[in-house]
């Protein structure tokens, strides 16, 4: 009988030995050939799922999203406020080892975004998802009266945007200046603004 092959899976799996790769050798060196030696796969095996590295960078993408909006999704339940607010920030901010990895992903995509107008939609679509997340737990804070500053909720959440997309550079390219503990410093400090009203 033929053996049942898990073709989500294996995407998966190929996104994941992508991480590795262009952890240890950077995108140029994230060969085809070396992303399926790493998957365990033949050579050949990844053209019916990938067939360029580019359509795997965009998968990779979608992936590295998902995952982190369903994190977002689970730190944030049963809170609400600052907290919440804080705790979905968190799961962007490359603290950890897997969410360094998922910059390295994200990265190179903006790159090819530049010029790509597909995948430059593909990201406009997801940082909306974001954004307007972010808004929702925003109001919550204004409600509650958590916040005070007279600065605009459009203006706050472009900011934390630009605080936690561009962590995952900096974290990248010099994490001995941009370490974990450094991140959450420099946003709690923001954070702390908004509540003081300064």
């Amino acid at each position: 009988m033929p053996k049942v092959v898990d073709h989500d899976q294996r995407r998966v799996e190929l996104v994941d030995a992508t991480w590795r790769i262009i952890a240890r050798h950077g995108i140029e060196g994230a060969t085809m050939r070396e992303i399926a030696a790493e998957a365990g796969f033949a050579n050949g095996a990844l053209k019916p799922y990938f067939p360029t590295k580019d359509d795997l960078l965009t998968f990779a993408f979608g992936h590295v999203f998902s995952q982190t909006s369903e994190r977002m999704r689970a730190a944030t339940a049963g809170k609400s406020g600052l907290v919440a607010l804080r705790a979905y920030c968190h799961e962007i901010l490359p603290l950890d080892d897997v969410r360094i990895s998922e910059a390295r992903i994200v990265i190179p995509f903006w790159q090819k975004a530049l010029s790509d107008p597909t995948k430059a939609d593909l990201h406009d679509a997801s940082m909306l998802q974001w954004r307007q997340a972010l808004l929702v737990l925003l109001t919550e804070c204004r409600t509650s009266g958590e916040v005070h500053t007279r600065v605009s909720d459009t203006d706050i959440i472009g900011h934390l945007m630009t605080v936690v997309l561009g962590a995952q550079i900096t974290a990248a390219l010099s994490p001995a200046e941009h370490s974990p503990n450094q991140l959450i410093t420099q946003l709690d400090g923001y954070l702390q603004l908004l509540a003081t009203g300064d």
